[in-house]
């Protein structure tokens, strides 16, 4: 809350405390009840009148950012299986720890959301199921937004992924796209390990390649692998969960994901975009440069609306000004009765003047 006052702060107080001290000793001089309730209600409308001339408000919690909408769309497919929680990314100090491969990915949306500045974007997610996280939007910040808070699935609803399981939902979502605006170029990025668990071999992405004219299959993970934390679903910063067993051998190991480029070349080879493995010691500067945003047009964010707060002081004092005014009426008409002689009535007045 902040305040915005109709004239300067200290004329306000000034004044205000003067009205106050003379409200308060006439208060205190005052002879009997009633003409103490007076000014007790008027010391009242001294701290209303504050209020209301301080003027209190709430800000917009914010305006309506500005966008900048281009000639390309660009959609970004993000494998959140317990397998992107592997750590063999990079090692995030001298220390030699290593960061999970979805601090990749979320690096890249953001190098991407900046290098393609302008460009329409949209996220969808994929593990045991396929969720558009952000429909196509030119605000590319809630693209890195929703990328910053990308999480793998919780590791006790994990039954095996496939490679394949954003396919269904990207055809619907490019293919609508391309209906409404078939003119207009689209990209899609494919950001995965390859690691395929499920029993079944992964469908083919085929039906995507006619809908978009270029992109690009961005693999993460290192051949040695990684081993995966668990996930609950919440973050207790206080808490390191362990990591994920691998029973398979009836021993109960860390279990270790490796990345599959094989898989994720066949991915790029079926949609007619390149394959380009990422590591933390590079950007994408050279993919990204092929993309071209067309002309971009930008559009002035909205003004936010801040909330009044005044009127609630407002009211009260208003109430309390009526009933003075009542309480005046009153004294005045006591006083016309009591100017005149007691039972003297009024002379009618002659329609015809003195004569």
């Amino acid at each position: 809350m902040t305040l915005d006052p109709v004239a300067p702060v200290w004329l306000i107080v000034l004044l205000a405390t003067l009205l106050a001290a003379f409200a308060v000793w006439r208060l205190l001089t005052s002879p009997s009840a009633r003409p103490r309730l007076w000014w007790a209600l008027r010391l009242v409308a001294v701290a209303l009148l504050l209020v209301v001339a301080l003027r209190p408000v709430i800000p917009a919690e914010q305006a309506q950012r500005s966008t900048a909408a281009g000639g390309l769309e660009v959609y970004i497919a993000v494998d959140t299986t317990s397998s992107m929680a592997a750590e063999d990314w990079a090692a995030a100090s001298s220390s030699g720890a290593a960061r999970p491969r979805l601090d990749g990915v979320k690096a890249d949306i953001a190098e991407i959301a900046e290098k393609l500045r302008g460009a329409s974007f949209s996220l969808v997610t994929f593990d045991a199921e396929a969720v558009q996280r952000v429909p196509l939007t030119s605000d590319a910040t809630a693209l890195v937004s929703a990328g910053d808070v990308l999480t793998q699935e919780i590791t006790a609803y994990s039954r095996g992924s496939s490679i394949d399981e954003p396919v269904g939902l990207l055809t619907d979502i490019l293919g609508d796209a391309a209906e409404a605006n078939p003119r207009q170029q689209r990209v899609l990025f494919y950001l995965g390990d390859g690691e395929q668990t499920a029993a079944t071999e992964p469908g083919s992405f085929d039906a995507l390649a006619p809908l978009i004219s270029g992109g690009a299959v961005l693999g993460y993970g290192t051949d040695q692998g990684g081993r995966m934390r668990e996930f609950s679903g919440y973050a207790d910063p206080d808490a390191q969960p362990r990591y994920i067993a691998d029973y398979s051998s009836g021993a109960g190991t860390d279990a270790v994901s490796r990345i599959d480029e094989t898989r994720l070349g066949t991915i790029a080879s079926q949609l007619g975009v390149d394959y380009v493995h990422r590591d933390a010691g590079s950007g994408l500067d050279g993919l990204l440069s092929r993309f071209d945003v067309g002309d971009v047009r930008v559009t002035d964010g909205s003004r936010g609306v801040r909330t009044e707060l005044y009127w609630i002081a407002a009211l009260p004092l208003g109430l309390i000004a009526l009933a003075e005014l009542v309480a005046l009426a009153g004294i005045v008409l006591e006083s016309r009765r009591a100017a005149r002689p007691e039972g003297q009535t009024p002379r009618p007045v002659d329609p015809g003047g003195a004569r």
